[in-house]
């Protein structure tokens, strides 16, 4: 299954020196949950959150959510501790910020493997700054840990002297190069965070442009927007029902030997049937993770 097909529609940041929030995370129906030891926690409680995240995780309860540790950068007095500690906490991935180069990537894999982090966790990046964007295709393609990209378009707002807007046209540049660059190594992306939690209207319309343009879900700073970022970047029962049609018709035309396939009077050709077992792999995942 391609990384993309795992369920991230709804991915929360939670505060790592927030022992209550820890304990909340395990029972709130968020796809992935990012244990946050950079921006959400202060400078004098940052050793002592490293500890309480990776003792929350290596604690487990936590179900099929997908864990990530977002740690401080190598270039602060926290950041190469937070990569030690969280290499054997039993987290999927851990989450760079602020990544701007290849190099930067190939650093923070040397001190993971270096301190006995399993192959299989991945390493995510934080797309935040005006050089990271321009650089967005050659860290997608620095590690063969990399698993996601994760907009950062708060940040990234600001370094541009821009607005947030409706339809976020000042970071649409942005978005797009970040999502060629995932899509063209097979990584997940996940779209920025939502700042004003009292506009439950504009959070879906920022959902649904998320949705439309290309990522996987949401990242999200209030348990209350799970609910329609799950909902939003759900495939709907008739999608499933449809990519399902498609590829049991395709199967039945191979087997026949036939070159056509019309599903409802469309014609129906690989890219179909990939798109298909995709979106159907994906809800069987959410049916997954759901039960």
């Amino acid at each position: 299954m391609p990384a993309t097909a795992r369920p991230r529609r709804s991915v929360l940041y939670m505060p790592g020196s927030n022992a209550r929030a820890l304990e909340k995370a395990k029972t709130l129906p968020a796809d992935a949950l990012i244990l946050d030891l950079e921006d959400a926690v202060a400078p004098d409680m940052k050793a002592a959150a490293r500890d309480q995240v990776c003792q929350a995780v290596k604690s487990g309860g936590y179900g099929q959510r997908e864990l990530i540790i977002r740690t401080n950068g190598l270039d602060t007095p926290w950041g190469q501790d937070d990569l030690t500690a969280a290499a054997k906490s039993g987290a999927h991935a851990v989450l760079l910020p602020k990544v701007e180069s290849a190099a930067q990537v190939s650093r923070a894999e040397a001190l993971l493997t270096a301190n006995g982090a399993p192959e299989d966790m991945a390493i995510w990046c934080m797309m935040e700054t005006p050089k990271g964007i321009l650089h967005a295709e050659a860290i997608a393609a620095s590690s063969a840990r990399l698993g996601a990209l994760v907009m950062g378009t708060s940040d990234l707002v600001k370094d541009l002297n821009a607005q947030h807007t409706p339809m976020r046209l000042p970071v649409i540049t942005a978005l797009g190069l970040c999502l060629l660059a995932a899509r063209a190594y097979n990584l997940a992306i996940l779209d920025g965070v939502y700042l004003d939690l009292d506009d439950d209207a504009g959070f879906e319309a920022s959902c649904r442009q998320g949705l439309e343009l290309g990522f996987d879900g949401k990242t999200l700073i209030h348990p209350k927007t799970i609910e329609t970022a799950n909902r939003v970047f759900a495939p709907t029962p008739e999608q499933v029902a449809h990519a399902q049609k498609i590829i049991a018709a395709f199967e039945a035309a191979m087997k026949e030997g036939k070159a056509v396939v019309l599903v409802d009077g469309k014609l129906v050709e690989n890219l179909h049937v990939e798109q298909a077992k995709r979106l159907a792999a994906l809800a069987a995942q959410i049916e997954k993770l759901q039960a």
